[in-house]
């Protein structure tokens, strides 16, 4: 039942119950299960992109405020 209500409100189990507070929404969920089928060449290179990517965001807010 709690599953059913997790798919509902488009949320994890986890977060549901309050054993995290970070929301993953459907998108980004079904994003990080394809990464997860990559090879780790290819996996590897995707979270290289994302680390780059927030590194940048968080060295520009820290400069801007």
């Amino acid at each position: 039942m709690a599953v059913k209500i997790a798919d509902v409100l488009e949320v994890s189990l986890d977060f549901l119950v309050g054993k995290t507070n970070v929301e993953i929404d459907s998108k980004a969920l079904k994003r990080l299960q394809d990464i997860q089928k990559l090879n780790d060449t290819d996996k590897a290179t995707v979270f290289e992109i994302v680390d780059a990517f927030l590194r940048d965001r968080k060295t520009k807010k820290a400069y801007t405020n």
